[in-house]
């Protein structure tokens, strides 16, 4: 009997295809009728995506699972890289540009009648992030497999992500995400991988011997830790690696008893609370439920990861007292830092290891990545709540807390006021449990992600760590993939770098140096602005056909792309604008540069000051768009729903990229280095990697302004208030008095009278300080537009000289001076 699957022959006339593209046609159809139970003329555009990834998901598996066995026969050590937040957006067009089909299956689609671009869009965008820290763990997941590192990531697979960004009458609204409403095509379940969760109860000591007591915790709550896998495609497909995501599942998913008794909502509830842990992304912590919810998903994830290497390692190796020689946990930001307290109960509890030894394996395993000086976000928990949550962990804090505090007074018994700052419990104003010091003290080492946050790491927040702990703060300044952020979503400056410099730039972000000379020619800089201005025509047809608003692509595109909030100062961008607005209105005449504001990003959903900066945003849009005494010289934009993939279309099209936060305060940002990647100028303060960016580019390249890091520290530490800059800006004053007015909010002219009130007063992100040197810099930008030769020259330069800012290098560096893992050449 021919068990062969059948053959869908071409249409009539239909051109020859290559024989990858023939057998992706081949593959795809038969996805689309056994897969999916679809005829090809009833198909619609999702079926055909999920027939796409589901060809393309078989050309990974083997290489998938032909890697993962080469690394485990050579005993390579791996990398598991925990993080709360994977922003890997759309995938089809990232996995078959990695795996060299992307031609082939253009072609086996156009052969169908299919467009490829209707195909991908189709795809849903992963809702497994908010915004730099999941979109940089996405890029190191891609740069781990283009350098044929064996790694996993571990997260969670949110059933809703974050939020969906819904704009009513220019106020935020939250919706629930529902990227998989129909499914996962990329995704494998691993329903045979579930590791059981606790939480609450107690923990008993049971005598062991009379010189030794054993702890066991017995819980009061399981959850099961169920495991999705996604392949993670490097470039050219030689090493695929994995994502694991976990999703909560309740042990018994239904009460019998009670459901029979008709309690039918009550007999769903331990299913309901269990399941709770998987469904958003960070859900509102104002509230004590919504505290102990992220704290239960913070660990979930954590512990899952932390059982499931166990498993593979003693599997693999044996000994866990080897761990560290074959393993290396990378923990991204604070989030699963109670990884140290638990890989402490799983070696002393369950593997019998002494307390010294357990500590040794526990520091030369885990090592911490911090992303931020934010208070708020150097995570710290109620000791009540970790009491009756965590007991166990609790338990172990303290002891390490304890043996941690000895050491110190041993070492400078000469400073008591040190062991405060240092404890892992803070002890004012109700007792918590600082997680950034847990995992400091529990890593080998701790690494900032951009050479002044790393400074100001020893400067600032660990500040004592960094005396106790010398060489401990290591720097390692982000990066970000330039296979997704150039040749996938800018085909057409690729194409044009290829041509100039060579097909290694596709290979070597190095080569892009080669461009230095090619910004004194004249000719191509004309065909880059020609690249740049496809970008912006694609941009300005997607803003009329989504908005009704038509934008000219020959304006200035000014760009601030990221999470709204008050360090990163969209409120310094909306009142240039209204102070430009008001110029341009008073002084007709003057040679105007035609600028466009786009701004896009979402807040928070318990953060109301943010939510009322994106309405302050609107009004402002409201009324310069639509007044015609500006010409079409202004125009104001809020694209919402920000994800990955509106991001593919703004910053290949960006001529001018802010990156305006407070000095100080932006750990790094990777916002800042796509938009230089794509021959955006950036307009900027000397915060995070905005110094390294503007080391490499030139100063003549970038437009600089604002108070620095040191007078920042330094004003406040004087008590100042934003009255002092408003009292000497006629052009600040203005601008405020018509926010405060109501001129922009005649239905509410109270609505931004506690904005306006607040910047006048303690005005702690410096909007009003440096206000007049934005403005300046703005104006700058604006003479240099002016002046096209000048203009795209620094385009160019700013392209040619941001290699240093790719991904694979900075995995690279962790590779060799973190993990101590070879990458091979």
């Amino acid at each position: 009997m021919d068990t062969s699957p059948p053959s869908f022959p071409a249409g009539a006339g239909a051109p020859a295809l290559s024989p990858e593209a023939e057998a992706l046609r081949q593959t795809i159809l038969h996805k689309l009728t056994y897969a999916l139970g679809r005829s090809r003329p009833g198909a619609q555009d999702r079926d055909w995506f999920v027939a796409s990834a589901l060809a393309v998901r078989d050309r990974i598996v083997d290489r998938w699972v032909d890697r993962t066995r080469a690394s485990y026969e050579q005993g390579a050590k791996q990398v598991y890289y925990l993080s709360l937040e994977f922003l890997v957006g759309r995938l089809l067009r990232d996995n078959v540009s990695n795996l060299g089909l992307d031609a082939p299956l253009r072609a086996a689609l156009a052969g169908l009648g299919v467009d490829f671009e209707k195909v991908r869009q189709a795809e849903p965008d992963a809702a497994l992030g908010n915004g730099g820290l999941g979109r940089l763990a996405a890029c190191f997941m891609e740069s781990m497999a283009s350098l044929a590192i064996p790694a996993f990531g571990y997260g969670i697979r949110y059933d809703h992500g974050l939020f969906r960004q819904i704009i009513r009458d220019g106020w935020q609204r939250e919706y629930p995400e529902d990227w998989l409403s129909f499914g996962n095509p990329w995704e494998f379940a691993r329903p045979e991988i579930a590791h059981e969760i606790g939480f609450g109860g107690a923990v008993e000591a049971v005598t062991v011997s009379e010189a030794r007591v054993r702890h066991v915790w017995k819980p009061a709550e399981t959850v099961q830790a169920v495991a999705y896998d996604t392949p993670i495609v490097g470039w050219r497909g030689r090493h695929v690696n994995t994502l694991r995501l976990w999703r909560a599942r309740a042990s018994d998913p239904l009460r019998l008893e009670a459901f029979n008794r008709g309690d039918h909502a009550g007999a769903l509830a331990d299913q309901v609370k269990a399941e709770s842990i998987s469904k958003l992304l960070y859900p509102s912590d104002e509230t004590p439920a919504g505290q102990e919810l992220r704290l239960r998903q913070e660990y979930f994830f954590t512990s899952a990861a932390l059982q499931d290497l166990i498993r593979r390692h003693v599997r693999v190796h044996g000994d866990l007292r080897s761990l560290p020689k074959h393993v290396s946990v990378q923990l991204n930001d604070t989030h699963p830092a109670i990884a140290v307290a638990e890989l402490m109960r799983i070696l002393l509890d369950l593997h019998d290891i002494p307390w010294d030894e357990a500590w040794a394996i526990t520091q030369g395993t885990i090592s911490y990545t911090n992303h931020t000086l934010l208070p708020e976000a150097l995570e710290s928990w109620p000791v009540p709540l970790m009491e009756r949550l965590l007991p166990r962990h609790m338990q172990l804090i303290y002891l390490i807390n304890a043996f941690h505090l000895d050491a110190v007074r041993s070492r400078m018994p000469e400073e008591p006021g040190l062991l405060s700052s240092v404890s892992l419990i803070e002890e004012g104003h109700g007792r918590r449990v600082r997680m950034g010091h847990l995992a400091f003290v529990g890593s080998h080492k701790v690494n900032g992600v951009s050479a002044l946050h790393s400074d100001l790491l020893k400067k600032t927040v660990f500040s004592d760590f960094e005396r106790l702990f010398p060489g401990r703060i290591t720097n390692k300044t982000n990066g970000i993939t330039f296979r997704r952020w150039l040749q996938q979503c800018n085909p057409g400056l690729t194409s044009l770098l290829v041509e100039a410099v060579g097909p290694e730039v596709l290979d070597d972000a190095g080569a892009l140096h080669r461009l230095v000379p090619l910004a004194a020619d004249a000719a191509f800089r004309d065909r880059f602005a020609a690249a740049k201005r496809a970008n912006k025509e694609a941009l300005a047809s997607m803003v009329k056909d989504r908005f009704q608003l038509r934008i000219d692509p020959e304006a200035v595109f000014d760009v601030q792309i990221k999470r709204i909030h008050e360090y990163k100062r969209q409120l310094l961008n909306v009142l240039e604008a209204i102070s430009l607005y008001d110029e341009i209105r008073s002084q007709p005449t003057r040679d105007w540069t035609p600028r466009v504001k786009i701004i896009a990003g979402k807040a928070a959903a318990s953060y109301h000051r943010a939510k009322l900066i994106i309405k302050l945003a609107h009004d402002v849009a409201r009324v310069v768009n639509s007044d015609p005494t500006t010409r079409n010289l202004l125009k104001v934009v809020f694209l919402p729903n920000y994800n990955v993939s509106l991001a593919e279309v703004i910053v290949p099209a960006a001529d001018l990229s802010e990156q305006i936060s407070t000095a100080g305060m932006e750990a790094s940002g990777t916002g800042n280095m796509k938009f230089a990647l794509n021959g955006a100028l950036t307009i900027g303060t000397l915060d995070g990697a905005n110094v390294e960016i503007k080391e490499h580019v030139g100063d003549d390249n970038i437009f600089i302004f604002g108070l620095t890091t040191e007078e920042v520290a330094e004003r406040r530490a004087q008590g100042w208030r934003g009255e002092q800059a408003v009292s000497q800006s006629r052009r600040l004053q203005e601008a405020l008095e018509q926010v405060r007015a109501g001129v922009f909010s005649p239905d509410e002219p109270d609505r931004y009278r506690g904005l306006v009130d607040h910047l006048c007063g303690d005005d702690w992100f410096m909007v009003t300080a440096d206000f007049e040197s934005y403005v300046d810099a703005q104006r700058r930008a604006a003479e240099r537009w002016r002046q096209p030769a000048a203009w795209w020259r620094s385009a160019v330069l700013n392209t040619a000289n941001v290699g240093w800012f790719s991904s694979d290098r900075t995995i690279r560096e962790y590779a060799e001076e973190i993990w101590r893992v070879p990458v091979p050449r």
